[in-house]
């Protein structure tokens, strides 16, 4: 099994700080830059899952140390660094054609897809109901 993942993307406007609300400037926003490493970081987590399981982040942790423009390319790569039980230990870097621009760590933990789905799902329900109540 491999123990690192690498999503390679040219930024593009959707992509941009000023398109995802997180700036003003036409550069990489720092939430689309922490979706490509959960991203990478669930693609290969997904690797050492059984069937029915998926993983889900529970820790997020970045830098964003330097500005990359509309139109450069980027390379996303989440490293395993440890795999316990259920639990996954990620180290994260990013780079663009200039070198790297973050650095961080992430967690995520593997569950029962269906278990997992109906838990939130009872939740909204419950909350649906409460509601109800509220004007019945």
């Amino acid at each position: 099994m491999n123990t690192q993942k690498t999503i390679t993307k040219t930024v593009t406007e959707d992509m941009l700080a000023v398109s995802v609300g997180s700036g003003t400037l036409q550069v990489l926003g720092t939430p689309v830059l922490a979706q490509l490493y959960e991203s990478a970081a669930m693609q290969l987590a997904a690797e050492y899952c059984d069937s029915g399981f998926t993983t889900v982040g529970c820790f997020l942790s970045l830098s964003h140390d330097a500005p990359t423009p509309l139109g450069m390319e980027i390379k996303v790569t989440a490293i395993l660094a440890k795999h316990e039980k259920r639990f996954f230990e990620f180290q994260l870097e990013a780079s663009d054609e200039t070198g790297i621009i973050s650095k961080g760590s992430h967690t995520r933990v593997a569950v029962e897809s269906k278990k997992f789905q109906h838990k939130a799902d009872d939740k909204l329900n419950a909350a649906v109901n409460r509601h109800l109540e509220q004007y019945s």
